[in-house]
């Protein structure tokens, strides 16, 4: 196909103005999710798509540029990237909730600055983060004492105890992958995601919940509770849950778990 010439005679050019009658509809997406993912992240946008209960929920990404190995360090310093991030999704459409993919991420910077970054050009929009939606939807089940499974080293480890038992349950025991690089969370397969949890559990946690949005846990969850007999929340499923309830999606969401086709609701904190 030729090029369009830059002449005086393509300059004199003019199309037929569409004569069908029309009005604008408001777009795609009845419920509109931002997705901030991180740079190296395989699996949120993913797991966001596959959970997405009809084409009524629309789901637009943007990704910030993070840096291997997972240290708090290295998560901190996503924190002046993360307004430019979420500034490129829809600048001049409607979002009705954002979520930020990272749970160390969130423990490392913090929820309140997290959400401040978010507002600077999103003022007041919901904003879910895998932590905050994890303990809301722990605290949902009722649960007490949490047995944990993370990717992370112990040095995100620690951070991530003390946020669940500061703001939420008691966790009763802690298993790790101890991996630090994300490329290498990626690589951890659904069935061994099923095997650790099995052994990541303990008979006096009330629920089991799995860290980290670079995991493929949410394929896993239903069996992972069918074998436990109790709840199992994942970050990615449960930021999901929390985007889509704070987006004002209210029906349950079949083949995730029981979180997402709980009753109890809460939104994003804002």
């Amino acid at each position: 196909m030729k090029p369009i010439e830059t002449t005086d005679r393509a300059n004199e050019v003019k199309a037929h103005p569409v004569r069908t009658a029309f009005t604008l509809d408001k777009g795609p997406g009845r419920y509109r999710i931002g997705l901030i993912a991180l740079a190296s992240d395989y699996v949120s946008e993913r797991d966001f798509m596959n959970m997405r209960p009809s084409d009524e929920v629309a789901v637009y990404v943007s990704r910030v540029l993070n840096t291997n190995p997972c240290t708090v360090e290295n998560l901190r310093r996503m924190a002046p990237k993360l307004t430019d991030a979420v500034s490129l999704i829809l600048p001049d459409g409607r979002l009705d909730a954002v979520a930020y993919s990272c749970t160390s991420g969130t423990v490392a910077i913090g929820y309140e600055a997290i959400a401040a970054s978010f507002h600077a050009v999103r003022p007041g929009i919901p904003v879910a983060t895998p932590i905050t939606a994890g303990l809301a939807a722990l605290a949902g089940f009722g649960a007490r004492k949490v047995a944990v499974l993370t990717p992370y080293v112990d040095d995100v480890n620690g951070p991530i105890v003390r946020y669940i038992e500061e703001h939420g349950p008691e966790v009763v025991a802690l298993t790790s992958f101890l991996f630090a690089d994300d490329n290498d969370m990626a690589g951890i397969a659904p069935e061994v995601i099923y095997e650790a949890a099995i052994e990541a559990d303990r008979p006096e946690a009330d629920a089991l919940f799995i860290s980290c949005t670079a995991i493929r846990a949410a394929e896993v969850i239903e069996r992972i509770e069918q074998t436990l007999g109790k709840p199992v929340v994942s970050a990615n499923q449960a930021l999901c849950w929390q985007a889509l309830r704070a987006a004002g999606y209210r029906e349950p969401v079949p083949g995730y778990g029981r979180l997402l086709q709980m009753p109890h609701q809460p939104t994003a904190r804002q």
